[in-house]
C-alpha cells in the first residue's frame, strides 16, 4: 500500500491467510475469511458468515473496536466507482432501516470494486 493511498484513506487488499494469522481468534470454527482490506490501521474483512470491521483507536492503537455485521442485517449498499480525477471508489453499507450508511469505505484503483460488489451481493441476496 503506497503512502499516498494511506494518507488519502484508501483501502488495499490483504490476503485471507495474513488476516487469519492475526485475527483468527475472532472467527467461529465454521468461519473462513474470504476477502479482506486494510485501511491505514483499520481492517475490514468478509467471511463466509459476516462482515467484520476492526477499528484501531487512539494514538498508540492499544484500544480496538471489533464490529460484527451479519449479512442478513445488511438492508442495502451502494458502490461509487473511481473517476478520472477522483482516485478512489467508495462502498457504503446500510444496516437494517438506518437512514445513513453504517459503513463507508474507500478503495484505491488497484481494487476491482465490481468484484467486491459481486461478492457482497452473493452474500446478501442468499
Amino acid at each position: 500500500m503506497g503512502l499516498f493511498n494511506k494518507i488519502m484513506g484508501n483501502a488495499s487488499q490483504v490476503t485471507p491467510e495474513e488476516l487469519k494469522s492475526k485475527y483468527g481468534r475472532l472467527l467461529t470454527d465454521a468461519e473462513e475469511i474470504e476477502l479482506g482490506f486494510k485501511l491505514f490501521r483499520d481492517v475490514f474483512m468478509f467471511t463466509n458468515k459476516r462482515l467484520i470491521l476492526i477499528d484501531v483507536q487512539g494514538l498508540t492503537g492499544s484500544k480496538v473496536e471489533y464490529k460484527s455485521l451479519p449479512y442478513k442485517s445488511i438492508s442495502r449498499y451502494s458502490l461509487e466507482t473511481a473517476g478520472t480525477f477522483d482516485l478512489d471508489a467508495e462502498l457504503k453499507i446500510w444496516i437494517s432501516s438506518e437512514n445513513s450508511p453504517s459503513v463507508s469505505k474507500k478503495f484505491n484503483k488497484s481494487i476491482d470494486v465490481y468484484e467486491v460488489q459481486k461478492y457482497l451481493t452473493e452474500k446478501v441476496i442468499q
